[in-house]
């Protein structure tokens, strides 16, 4: 076993060392990984100090040239793929082939946004008055403090990164305290191209710490943040004193509706993979399913074959596995107390439902629990973990119903083969996104966002971009 890296985080174009430091462990082994800095408030302000001094020079330059800067970091991210890969399996717990299509999309993400330098549009607008022009011009906001959630932490800095660069802001990075190996080795990468110092940087430490200086520094102009509601709900409060600009993407419950006229073997592969990727600590995946009753007991006996089915494991020591562990003992705790307590209430458990017994790791196998109803916690509350309950329904109305009946509203999905009953499940479902006979993952020229408390604005494609811009309304009297 190689003896843990020590990371430094990444200020005003060079690696910064730091007194104290947090110990990163292997979710699967309980090995230590490395030691990263546990930063406090004035190693935050040192960054945001070196990117406000950055900022301005950095909009002056053409959005073309500063689109450069991505590309040549998305080639240095293709030239190291299995590395990265490897590291965020270590770290995160992540399957490997995920893993590497995780650091494959980042790639292709900062390409997307830099494609958009030729591409951010103001508007002309007819004036009432003679002789006189009305132009909005998009311009940066400043800087931008970016929070990193710990399970899809290498996209992340891509999707808050991108938008924020080519538009003309510079950024400080906050990675998760249980994931931050890959955003450092990310600042290795982006250290080795000439992008100009300060634009980018990376500093690691506590929310109490680092994430506390960057919401409430009147230096920041936006926090784009990813993570959970109590935090987003904390963040409101800390930036509400300077007004600064919020882009949250907070938590979710995910319904998935399966209709009588289903194709159930479409809908079994499609909600199956929701509960196994990424061990189903993923925001967006099905976390619930209302299933119509005149295919419940199929859907059901098919699913528990499917889950009981998975492969699990440590993803490193079993390349084969399709799912890992969940990231902390933390998480698995909630998830097998979800399970006992939806079993309390009355859900009936028909495969899983237990701690995976591998000798070390925070493993849970996947599970299905049926006879469950709209009052039970596991109906209405984030489970993140490999669990999904299901609940049969009668017709289209109720499960509409049920599914908007819920305080999240990122995604949704249904399976249906009438174009009808699709079109009024759109019409009728109360969420940011709705995937119709597929599976729930969003696409980057898309627009990713969510209702309730699921967040506030939303990430990628065009009005993703314009996040990370103000409007300038110009009066030109001729």
């Amino acid at each position: 076993m190689t003896d843990p890296i020590t990371y430094q985080n990444y200020i005003d174009g060079a690696f910064v060392a730091c007194d104290n430091h947090i110990e990163v462990r292997n979710p699967a082994t309980g090995a230590v990984l490395s030691r990263v800095p546990e930063s406090d408030a004035a190693t935050a302000e040192r960054a945001i100090t070196a990117a406000r001094a950055a900022q301005k020079d950095w909009a002056k330059k053409p959005a073309i040239e500063r689109a450069g800067y991505l590309r040549a970091i998305a080639s240095r991210i293709r030239q190291n793929a299995e590395r990265l890969a490897r590291v965020i399996t270590e770290e995160g717990g992540k399957i490997q082939s995920l893993a590497l299509v995780e650091v494959n999309f980042t790639a292709d993400y900062l390409d997307y946004m830099a494609e958009w330098a030729r591409r951010i549009e103001g508007e002309i607008i007819t004036s009432d008055r003679p002789g006189e022009n009305i132009f909005l011009f998009r311009k940066p906001l400043g800087v931008v403090a970016g929070i990193l959630p710990w399970n899809f932490p290498f996209f992340l800095i891509a999707r808050k990164m991108a938008p924020a660069l080519v538009t003309g802001n510079t950024i400080v990075i906050k990675p998760s305290e249980e994931t931050p190996n890959n955003c450092f080795e990310f600042a290795k990468l982006v250290a080795e191209t000439d992008l100009p110092k300060g634009v980018f940087n990376v500093v690691c430490g506590s929310g109490a710490g680092v994430g506390s200086a960057l919401t409430t520094s009147d230096k920041i102009d936006m926090i784009s943040f990813t993570g959970s509601v109590g935090t987003g709900s904390r963040i409101m409060a800390a930036a509400a004193q300077n007004v600064t600009k919020l882009n949250l993407e907070l938590g979710g419950k995910a319904p998935a509706i399966v209709m009588n006229d289903a194709d159930l073997d479409l809908a079994v592969t499609a909600i199956r993979a929701s509960r196994i990727i990424n061990t189903g600590q993923v925001c967006n995946c099905a976390e619930r399913v209302y299933v119509q009753r005149g295919v419940a007991e199929q859907f059901i006996e098919r699913m528990a074959g499917a889950l009981a089915e998975t492969r699990y494991g440590d993803p490193i020591a079993q390349a084969d596995v399709e799912m890992g562990p969940l990231i902390n003992e933390a998480g698995l705790r909630k998830v097998e107390q979800m399970v006992r307590t939806a079993q309390s209430q009355g859900a009936q458990l028909v495969t899983g439902g237990a701690v995976a017994d591998l000798g070390k790791g925070f493993h849970y196998q996947p599970t299905l629990l049926a006879n469950c109803s709209h009052d039970m916690e596991i109906m209405r509350k984030e489970v993140f973990g490999p669990v999904l309950p299901v609940q049969i329904i009668d017709d289209l109305d109720e499960a509409i119903a049920l599914a908007n009946d819920c305080e999240y509203g990122l995604t949704s999905s249904i399976y249906t083969r009438d174009l009808s009953t699709a079109m009024k499940a759109a019409a009728g479902l109360d969420f940011g996104e709705t995937y119709i006979n597929r599976e729930n993952f969003e696409a980057m020229q898309g627009f990713h966002a969510g209702v309730r408390k699921s967040g506030i604005g939303g990430a990628d494609g065009k009005h993703g971009l314009y996040e990370y811009t103000h409007t300038h309304a110009v009066y030109l009297q001729s």
